[in-house]
């Protein structure tokens, strides 16, 4: 008990609200959950190495965070377009830390050739910057656990090709014990990332090298990645023996995060909205509870298959308490669904709401 309550000190065990996160209620559920392979997660700032003050103007980085800095809505209360704070989710308590210089990457199992590559070997190859929103599975249907960074690696293909694959599956594992399974088909946009906002990845999100799959849920997005294994037959990865449904695709959403009261008397809403590869077309408020709807505005796409987009609406207050409504439409002109659902086991969905008072 004394070690479950140092761990919910620090950390916390619970993935689906982020209410709770910081909260030491429940404390025998929690460390149960812990116990038995829960989902440790906190919300952390992302390393001063990173981000556009330390990255020369003129780089292929700095032109990108420049970009994402001038895309970025003026709304006080909602992160810019690459967060300057990261989520992370872990299966233990304390992350493991590969030496770079002794780490590896293996691929093996059904392969006409396994491989076997140094950091060297890997960080040698055609370089790529992506931006890549990450959502927590676990997380509250309006939680935190949602955010975005510019990404430095290399495609996987490029070990995948190599390999010759002959099987349909994939499992992925990791330093620290984790594993995830997807298709093949499924990694054939996946990433090798090694850098994060302008500087080497840091610890806590995987260093030296991680892998991340668009559209996919965050926690498969197999960090401190030591070997990948292709099969011949589907498996199951560790959150699917836990009885999620982990490998995605993520669920639409639209945050509501800000709500601020402007010196003109109108009252400014706003958030984030992510659909995975998708993408987001459109986002509405209502500002009585359901019963109509406007657009709100979009910031303005960052390029990529797999990038969040933030809104924000501005309207004059009714004097009155007042129920304010958000949904998102992803790029294929679908919905996002209305009923609310929790997170366990395929990911938070519903609209969300907020009583905004008089």
């Amino acid at each position: 008990l004394p070690l479950g309550v140092a761990a919910l000190a620090g950390r916390s065990t619970e993935p689906t609200s982020a209410a709770r996160r910081t909260a030491l209620g429940s404390l025998a559920a929690a460390v149960g959950l812990a116990l038995a392979g829960g989902v440790i997660g906190s919300r952390r700032t992302v390393p001063a190495g990173g981000g556009a003050s330390t990255v020369p103007a003129d780089s292929a980085v700095g032109r990108l965070l420049e970009l994402a800095r001038d895309r970025s809505l003026d709304v006080a209360g909602i992160e810019p377009l690459v967060s300057e704070r990261f989520y992370e989710v872990d299966i233990n308590q304390v992350d493991p830390d590969p030496d770079r210089d002794e780490w590896t990457l293996s691929v093996t199992g059904a392969v006409e050739t396994p491989g076997e590559y140094s950091y060297d070997d890997i960080t040698s190859m055609p370089v790529e910057h992506r931006f890549n929103t990450l959502r927590c599975v676990g997380e509250s249907l309006n939680g935190m656990k949602m955010d975005n960074a510019l990404w430095t690696g290399t495609p996987l293909t490029r070990i995948l090709d190599d390999a010759g694959l002959q099987g349909d599956y994939v499992m992925m594992r990791a330093a620290d014990g984790f594993y995830e399974e997807f298709s093949v088909s499924a990694l054939r946009n996946g990433f090798l990332a090694w850098g994060m906002n302008g500087a080497d990845l840091p610890r806590g999100h995987g260093a030296p090298v991680r892998a991340l799959i668009p559209g996919h849920w965050g926690e498969i997005n197999v960090k401190w990645l030591t070997e990948i294994e292709i099969l011949d037959e589907e498996m199951e990865g560790y959150w699917e023996e836990r009885g999620w449904h982990g490998t995605g695709p993520v669920n639409t959403v639209a945050k509501l995060h800000a709500v601020n009261r402007l010196d003109d008397g109108r009252i400014e809403v706003g958030g984030h909205a992510y659909a995975g590869t998708r993408g987001v077309d459109r986002v509405e408020v209502s500002v009585d509870g359901g019963d109509t709807w406007t657009d709100a505005e979009l910031s303005e796409p960052l390029p990529g298959d797999d990038v969040w987009r933030q809104w924000v609406h501005r309207y004059d207050a009714p004097g009155t308490d007042h129920e304010v409504v958000v949904r998102a439409t992803d790029g294929t002109g679908t919905l996002q669904p209305e009923d609310e659902r929790n997170a366990f086991p395929n990911g938070p969905s519903g609209w969300v709401s907020r009583t905004v008072r008089a």
